[in-house]
């Protein structure tokens, strides 16, 4: 079972920033978010959205991002 539970974007993208992303440019949806030591990553995602228990660790993946972050 998942450690993850879903959560809204904004949430998601404040939990980011928090752990020392930032946004290095947006265009509609788009963020593209920069961390040193780190590949740019794309998050495409509306404040409103919801994102699911299987998203949320495939974001992880690529940013570091940890359930007790949320």
């Amino acid at each position: 079972m998942s450690n993850w539970k879903s959560a809204k974007a904004k949430r998601v993208l404040a939990a980011l920033e928090k752990i020392g992303w930032r946004i290095k440019r947006q265009k509609g949806s788009h963020k593209v978010l920069e961390r040193t030591g780190w590949d740019n990553y794309v998050f495409a995602f509306h404040d409103g959205d919801e994102i699911g228990s299987k998203m949320l660790p495939r974001i992880a993946k690529k940013t570091g991002l940890k359930p007790e972050d949320l």
